[in-house]
């Protein structure tokens, strides 16, 4: 447990990355993002459009919200979200909010939409709930605050058989539940069905709607829109591109060629295999008074060529040393050695290079290692400490 906790010295970034990568890989999409696949759907939405600079703000017609798009709740609260009545509000709202951090987080886009009548707020959400491996429908009629803060006597809960799929009488249940009149129970359970659908088509692990809501002329239409898509599944949807604002350019690259890897301001370049292994080399890195310059999670492979691209990322980061913390399974240690070994080769290192490896194949690759100069370890903390002083010696 020491080691988690030890986070906090490394970076508020680091926090945010690891939660993702122990959770498992996921794609957080924009709310415009969801509400434009909402929209294709049938589910309905605001009239809305996105404007990245104040050149593409339209000319004020109606009651307008200015929403900041940000992958983070409670906007609201933090000063995300504006209200205009006339062409003035509209424009110093985007002005405002246009470049602004909002919780350490860069506005780069808002939506612009018209203002709901609000007369009521529902809650209506579809969730991958992996201890039962089903879908979960999740509904109350106490929407637009989260859903942990409502008592759970007013929240519907439905398990979803994935082979038998969603069916109407579990919409019937909602509504009667949620004791609502005939009009506006025909429209959620049209709405509900609708966003299983997107559930089941658009890949996704959750999809919610907070608030759903009622206008005064009786019409349900979607106020929010949060949608959390398997990333395993992008090839599927190569029309969903979010690029996360606080990323740096090395970092997307990265990304593209399907790699977890963070920035630091560290000069220990660190190369691990599990987000756990990786979180741990960086605490323990700190712990010694080490700094690493970067997170890179190598992830289960048995590729040379991805072990050589990985030092390539590494590189162009500019460490002053490089550690190399493998624990093989399905990463099998002599694979790692010879991709390292390449690596030297290819890119000429001569910078420190000090590596732990242990697991499958450990005493083949570290005779690979010796062959080529390179003292292995077996144990994490020595090579911690190894590389720590070696850097320590570099002016």
């Amino acid at each position: 447990m020491a080691f988690y906790s030890c986070c906090l010295i490394i970076s508020p970034k680091i926090l945010v990355i690891s939660s993702y990568l122990v959770n498992g890989d996921t794609l957080n999409l924009y709310e415009y993002m969801g509400k434009d696949i909402f929209r294709r759907y049938g589910i309905p939405v605001p009239d809305s459009y996105v404007v990245e600079k104040e050149s593409d703000l339209r000319k004020f017609e109606r009651p307008s919200v200015v929403k900041s798009q940000i992958l983070l709740g409670g906007r609201g609260k933090s000063g995300g979200i504006k209200f205009a009545k006339n062409q003035k509000e509209l424009e110093d709202g985007v002005r405002e909010l246009l470049g602004s951090k909002i919780r350490g987080l860069s506005v780069t886009k808002v939506l612009i939409e018209d203002m709901l009548n609000i007369k009521h707020e529902y809650y209506v959400s579809i969730s991958l709930n992996r201890s039962e491996r089903s879908p979960f429908i999740i509904a109350s009629s106490s929407g637009g605050v989260e859903i942990e803060s409502v008592p759970k006597e007013k929240i519907f809960t439905r398990k979803i058989d994935p082979l038998l799929g969603y069916s109407d009488y579990v919409g019937r249940e909602a509504v009667k539940f949620m004791g609502l009149d005939s009009k506006l129970g025909s429209q959620f359970k049209a709405i509900l069905s609708k966003l299983y659908t997107v559930f089941n088509e658009e890949d996704c692990e959750l999809v919610e709607i907070n608030p759903l809501v009622e206008t005064a002329d009786g019409r349900l239409i979607a106020a929010d829109a949060k949608v959390i898509m398997d990333s395993d599944s992008m090839f599927r949807h190569k029309d969903i591109n979010v690029v996360d604002p606080e990323k740096t350019p090395l970092e997307l690259e990265a990304q593209s060629k399907g790699y977890a890897f963070v920035e630091l301001d560290g000069d220990i370049g660190v190369i691990a295999n599990g987000a756990g292994l990786t979180m741990a080399t960086m605490d323990a890195l700190t712990l010694h008074k080490g700094k690493p310059r970067n997170f890179l999670d190598l992830g289960g492979t048995d590729s040379v060529d991805i072990v050589v691209e990985a030092f390539e990322l590494v590189l162009k980061a500019n460490p002053k040393s490089i550690l190399v913390n493998i624990f093989g399974g399905v990463t099998k240690a002599d694979t790692v050695a010879n991709g390292i070994v390449a690596a030297k080769e290819k890119f000429n290192i001569t910078k420190p290079i000090v590596v732990r490896l242990s697991g499958v194949h450990e005493d083949e690759a570290r005779e690979i290692l010796k062959r080529n100069g390179i003292e292995p370890f077996s144990m994490m903390m020595p090579a911690i400490e190894q590389v720590v002083k070696r850097t320590g010696e570099i002016e």
